[in-house]
């Protein structure tokens, strides 16, 4: 693949990402204009809540920041119980009671979402042990068995060593005496 079409296709790629949503540089805030609660001190609540819970639909984005229909049904649930004198913590148990833990952002730690917080060390992990098994087994596999010298090598070797102690080694009586195949 050329540099001319890798920079075509990286343009593409991009203009593909930000089309689609999955890169979104500003996100949508979506807030209709009948939906905002007159009092701020509770729409601040509302939106910090917001910003808390998963778009079901979207899944990788808060309620805040989706357009889909099922979030702005969330919105406005969360807004009517914050006019309801509902806590912020009563908005979320009422909303993981209904939806599951699914609907917050960031999930307890506890017994039904032990997965999700260990699965990335457990990946990790057994990656790191695959990777050292994989190592020790290339370590024992045992290299080519050496090759036993015929009777006019191992004769010639002795001449070198022998002529070596006595005198410098010539650069011809280092070369391989065998023929190259």
């Amino acid at each position: 693949m050329n540099r001319r079409t890798r920079a075509l296709f990286f343009c593409l790629s991009l203009t593909l990402a930000f089309s689609s949503g999955i890169i979104n540089p500003y996100p949508a805030h979506a807030i209709g204009a009948n939906e905002a609660l007159t009092d701020l001190a509770q729409e601040t609540r509302a939106r910090a809540l917001f910003q808390q819970l998963r778009c079901l639909v979207c899944q990788n984005q808060s309620i805040d920041d989706s357009e889909a229909d099922l979030a702005r049904d969330l919105r406005v649930l969360v807004r009517e119980r914050i006019q309801a004198g509902d806590s912020d913590d009563d908005v979320l148990r009422y909303l993981t009671a209904r939806y599951g833990d699914f609907v917050l952002l960031k999930p307890p730690v506890k017994g039904t979402t032990l997965v999700l917080w260990l699965a990335p060390f457990a990946i990790l992990l057994l990656g790191g042990i695959m990777i050292m098994l994989t190592q020790q087994r290339r370590r024992a596999v045992p290299g080519p068995a050496p090759v036993a010298l015929t009777a006019d090598e191992r004769a010639r070797l002795e001449t070198l060593l022998n002529e070596g102690q006595d005198s410098d080694l010539q650069d011809s009586d280092l070369k391989d005496p065998r023929p190259s195949s």
